[in-house]
């Protein structure tokens, strides 16, 4: 009963019982992506202009944190490559990337963006990150995956000072090009054909023992070189100044949303294959004290990552232990390894970059969006170009397309579908202008309102009404099939009020049909549904076919 109580708060209590049997496998799920995570974490800190052994840094107190306080405990939490970019994009123009100050700012980033999601999480305000609808995430990951592997090519290609020597080839460095080009297709194959394959840590250890044999570092390849052994301190950052933190909240906001939507990508995966409903607001919490660990140890913001997660769950990890033997081997790395990866070219890392994110890049999404719903293929493109156009401040990309998602959802509800029904040969009521049918009875307005009853639609079914009895003076009734209205609202309550009271002052029968049990109590509490000479609520279409019917007015 004690574990019961707090299983909500401490989530590792449910964990099963450990065994030989279950830990066997735990270890090899665990050191399937322990072994994954190390060149990775390596890379991605790289990409946000992070000394490197952050990446490992945040790849172990982190994970361990996340997976003892989060409900979805087959998620490897670390650095990912979207969240780098964001880093990256967040402080370019605050700092040099890698400096101490770059690195505070970095920091701030993490606990901030923490805080921020343990105070949704604890308020159980997990719904608020589902503003980001499915085509603006589309446009926006598609586009970061463009700017990432556009920021990898120099490295990757050997390009001394960036871009500016991508057109004389005669300044490239080969070796590292050479590096950089084999490593990827390696990558690429390898991933396509054995995805459970240590496969990044294997290439990185041949590269770091061909790169040593050739002495690439004397050639002017550049390699990681030396990383600080031994486990992270945990330290107070230094507080940033006020025009800093002014410049942080847009991309607090916008790596506290993108990150937990990594997230929900992954844990909605773990949830379906365990057969468990996902519990976002714990998630949110344990994501947010992940980065709250980030930040006090000197690291940057993490988030699940959707590869790695996959790889934990194909190597068959059943609970969080997986994640226990993961963060060990990333322990011990720390402590005795990394030497190994001194002579790893930078080429090599950039490759590892450009692998994991490529796939995101998926232009047929688009053409499914644009055959499902054209107005939402293009607030995917809008949000896509967005993004590009406004690199590095990638938030206005997120931005423009929340406000695009929003502004036709409002669209929606303001221009709610209202259709005249006619009696269809299978016996239902259907869009008589869709079916091309008769009207229902003669001098009958019968229509349906697919909507709620609130302040968006209440103004447009009103001016349906009234522009129909405006052209058509001789209708008698009115009849509204309410099957479809889930909700009213006060503006509801009182449109509909006025509405009754208008057509009983011009001698018009109202009649209102299938009125759900919540609308119904409601217009019975503001005294709307009182039995009158002109007013009828009946039950069902089937018993306002026979009234009509009874009045012969409904043809046999």
């Amino acid at each position: 009963m004690a574990n019961g109580r707090y299983q909500g708060f401490l989530p590792f209590l449910s964990w099963p019982y450990p065994n030989r049997s279950l830990l066997r496998g735990e270890a090899l799920a665990g050191l399937t992506v322990g072994l994954m995570v190390i060149p990775q974490g390596v890379a991605y800190a790289a990409l946000a202009g992070m000394p490197l052994v952050t990446g490992i840094y945040a790849s172990l107190l982190p994970a361990l944190v996340a997976v003892l306080f989060s409900s979805s405990v087959r998620l490897s939490v670390g650095p990912t490559a979207l969240s780098c970019l964001l880093i990256s994009a967040s402080l370019n123009g605050l700092a040099e990337p890698g400096s101490t100050e770059w690195v505070n700012l970095a920091v701030w980033l993490a606990l901030l963006s923490g805080a921020l999601q343990v105070l949704l999480g604890l308020a159980r305000c997990g719904w608020f990150l589902n503003l980001v609808s499915a085509p603006v995430l589309t446009g926006f990951t598609q586009a970061a995956a463009v700017l990432i592997i556009a920021s990898q090519l120099p490295d990757l290609l050997g390009w001394p000072t960036g871009w500016a020597d991508a057109w004389r080839p005669a300044v490239w460095n080969v070796w590292a090009a050479g590096f950089g080009t084999v490593c990827m297709v390696l990558l690429a194959v390898s991933r396509r054909w054995c995805p459970a394959f240590p496969s990044v840590l294997i290439l990185v250890l041949t590269s770091a023992a061909v790169g040593a044999f050739l002495q690439v570092e004397r050639r002017g390849a550049p390699v990681v070189g030396a990383l600080p052994q031994g486990m992270p301190t945990l330290q107070w950052p230094v507080w940033p100044s006020s025009s800093n933190i002014w410049q942080l909240l847009l991309p607090v906001l916008l790596i506290t949303l993108i990150s937990f939507l990594e997230t929900a990508a992954s844990a909605k995966v773990d949830n379906a294959r365990r057969g468990t409903r996902w519990n976002q607001n714990q998630d949110l919490v344990g994501q947010g004290l992940a980065k709250l660990a980030a930040g006090f140890c000197s690291s940057f913001p993490t988030s699940a990552s959707f590869s790695r997660s996959a790889l934990n769950l194909y190597a068959g990890a059943r609970s969080g232990w997986s994640t226990l033997f993961a963060v060990a081997v990333v322990g011990l790395t720390l402590q005795w390894a990394l030497p190994v990866l001194h002579y790893v070219t930078q080429s090599v890392l950039a490759a590892i970059v450009v692998v994991a994110v490529i796939g995101l890049i998926k232009p047929s999404e688009f053409l499914k969006l644009w055959r499902v719903a054209r107005v939402e293929a293009v607030i995917a493109g809008l949000t896509f170009a967005a993004t590009v156009l406004a690199s590095p401040q990638l938030y206005w990309g997120v931005l423009m397309g929340v406000v695009l998602a929003l502004s036709h959802f409002l669209y929606g509800r303001l221009h709610p579908r209202i259709v005249e029904v006619g009696l269809h040969p299978d016996g239902r009521l259907r869009d008589r202008h869709l079916w091309q049918l008769p009207p229902l009875a003669p001098e009958n307005f019968a229509i349906r309102l697919d909507a709620s009853l609130d302040f968006g639609s209440a103004h447009a079914l009103e001016q349906t009404i009234g522009e129909h009895l405006a052209t058509n003076p001789k209708t008698h009734r009115v009849l509204l099939f309410a099957q479809a209205i889930n909700h009213i609202d006060v503006t509801g309550v009182e449109t509909f009020a006025r509405l009754r009271q208008q057509l009983e002052s011009q001698q018009r029968d109202c009649w209102v049909v299938g009125l759900k049990l919540p609308v119904e109590q409601r217009l019975r509490t503001a005294n709307c549904l009182e039995q009158g000479l002109r007013f009828r609520c009946i039950t069902s279409d089937a018993d306002a076919l026979i009234c009509l019917e009874a009045e012969r007015v409904l043809p046999r």
